[in-house]
């Protein structure tokens, strides 16, 4: 397979990467979650190689899990405790085993939004 996915993290409430977020990603198989990466963001937001990269990549339903919590913490966005966001999770089918499939997240402390994107 010759796919790959990537993500990046946009801080939308401050106008700039998320720089320091935690990502860990997984694959679900039925009831079973397996772990296949945690990495964290540059200072652009994103991974700096291919969260799932050419040779690891094949169809399937994924997870990504974005620490949310703890960058907002870091950023002094973090409010009240609870926090209305702390773990974001982004489930999402992987169907072409030979496309390139990227997966952002913009984020701020009361709202996120994702997409496929190129």
């Amino acid at each position: 397979m010759n796919g790959y996915l990537t993500t990046h993290v946009l801080d939308t409430a401050r106008g700039c990467p998320a720089e320091g977020l935690t990502i860990t990603l997984y694959r679900l198989n039925g009831g079973a979650r397996q772990q296949l990466a945690e990495m964290r963001t540059n200072d652009d937001g994103r991974t700096d190689s291919p969260i799932l990269p050419k040779g690891e990549f094949v169809p399937g339903v994924y997870e990504l899990v974005f620490a949310a919590g703890d960058y907002l913490r870091k950023t002094g966005q973090s409010g009240d405790e609870p926090l209305f966001l702390d773990e974001v999770p982004i489930r999402f089918g992987i169907s072409d085993g030979e496309a390139h499939y990227h997966v952002p997240l913009l984020l701020s402390p009361f709202g996120y939004s994702t997409y496929r994107g190129s």
